[in-house]
């Protein structure tokens, strides 16, 4: 597509009055979202979204602008406004290019290659199976969704890039009622991959792990508030690692004085040195994985902390620039009509030395964490409050009673400090991760944790 049009002259307009860097980034993307509830399909929706994002650096400063036009004239124009907002000397500019094309939907079932009729027969897998899962279900909601996008990128560092990514997810969210109570449960699953996703029993996992949530919270009891030992099972999810370091760590969110993790810290301890905080953007159909990042830059494995020590941030090209640091690999933007920032893409805790069963053995009374729900942190701090959505008293070192309502109370640094046991295992949750009004697919994990001493509330 980039290919048909006058690049060279769209970058030397653009780099005409000054410019650091610049990158065209193309996208054709189709989705299929299908939405059950109330009883009934409400939505099947599909469609197509195209169109090409021009950016220019300079100066620490991003200029953008994007068109649905396909036309030399539309680029020009929009390359033409850029240059006008750069008051540098006039530069030369020659573009050469590197072309390199690399497909993550290799050996997959395309998704535009399945009918929409089994599509829906999945969603309806899923209905069929809680309608008699038990009579407690009040309502529940069902999506199917899928993506296929096709980039392709220029930028001034000569590279042009193209790829194909697909996308699915499948997930839901189930309500159940006695007398005046009403619980929920949400389970999703999807990643990088295609139709065949659903080779394995995944509808009837995803449904079940959901109204086991709801249902059995019904009969959880509450328990007293109060700072006590905690173990976090793998099954957890990542949300405390991408929440109470993760978004500490990127690039942009560091130079706005946002993040706990200040500069000065680089070299230093950050946390316990059973803890190592990895980004990686290549594990094979992981939600996060991309083969490049949305300015061109190919996806590669980050070690943020290692044992404890804080080594790097996660970077785009222009916050690389501001720092005279190199790209991670974690540019990355919503569509084409934004421009791109740092960006996490499967972050996760490394697995450790302790047996699962072990750390559960080590707490006489506490609570074990086998799923995380939402939270807030505040990045400047690190303070967080995370959900608890499925846990349960540990008593002697026994998983007991189950519990409900119950949120964990701290603060990122001094809890990643706090950790003292970190499990050999290590399970993924995915989810879409919102920043600056844009949304990314993300996945996030951890072992088995062990925090001796956390506010449960």
């Amino acid at each position: 597509m980039l290919d048909r049009f006058n690049i060279e002259k769209i970058f030397k307009i653009l780099f005409s009055n000054g410019g650091d860097y610049a990158d065209i980034f193309f996208e054709n993307k189709n989705t299929c979202n299908i939405v059950f509830e109330n009883g009934k399909i409400e939505k099947v929706q599909s469609g197509n979204d195209s169109g090409i994002g021009i950016r220019l650096l300079h100066d620490n400063k991003t200029f953008y602008g994007f068109t649905t036009e396909f036309t030399d004239k539309s680029l020009i124009e929009i390359a033409q406004k850029l240059s006008e907002f750069t008051k540098s000397s006039k530069s030369d500019y020659t573009l050469s290019l590197f072309k390199s094309s690399a497909i993550l939907a290799e050996n997959i079932i395309l998704p535009e290659k399945v009918s929409l009729q089994q599509k829906i027969d999945k969603v309806l897998e899923g209905k069929y199976f809680l309608e008699k899962y038990s009579s407690k279900i009040v309502q529940f909601k069902i999506v199917y969704s899928d993506s296929i996008q096709e980039v392709e990128i220029i930028n001034s560092n000569g590279n042009f890039i193209k790829d194909l990514r697909p996308q699915i997810l499948f997930l839901s969210h189930v309500i159940a009622a006695k007398d005046e109570l009403i619980q929920t449960g949400y389970e999703a699953q999807g990643g990088a991959l295609g139709f065949e996703f659903f080779n394995n029993n995944v509808v009837e996992e995803t449904c079940k792990l959901a109204a086991d949530r709801a249902v059995n919270n019904l009969t959880a009891k509450k328990i007293k508030g109060g700072t006590m030992p905690v173990v976090l099972s793998s099954n957890a999810g990542g949300t405390m690692i991408h929440e109470a370091i993760g978004h500490g760590l990127e690039a942009d969110i560091v130079n706005d004085g946002m993040s706990v993790y200040t500069k000065d810290k680089i070299g230093k301890k950050v946390a316990s040195e059973k803890i190592t905080v990895i980004d990686d953007g290549t594990i094979p159909f992981k939600r996060g994985t991309q083969i490049y990042d949305d300015e061109g830059n190919r996806c590669q494995k980050n070690i943020l902390v290692e044992k404890g020590i804080l080594k790097n941030y996660i970077y785009d090209v222009l916050n690389a620039l501001k720092d005279g640091a190199k790209p991670t690999g974690n540019g990355r933007r919503e569509s084409f009509r934004f421009k791109p920032i740092p960006r996490m893409t499967n972050t996760y805790i490394a697995p450790g030395k302790e047996e699962p069963l072990q750390i559960i053995r080590s707490v006489d009374k506490g609570i074990f964490v086998k799923k995380m729900g939402g939270g807030q942190v505040n990045t400047t701090t690190g303070d967080f409050v995370f959900e608890v959505t499925e846990g349960y008293e540990i008593v002697n070192g026994e998983i007991g009673d189950r519990v409900r309502d119950t949120t964990l109370i701290g603060n990122g640094p001094e809890i990643l400090n706090k950790i003292d046991m970190v499990g050999t295992d290590l399970g993924f949750s995915i989810g879409t991760c919102g920043k600056d009004g844009q949304g990314v697919p993300v996945s996030d994990a951890q072992p088995t944790l062990r925090i001796p001493e956390i506010v449960v509330g």
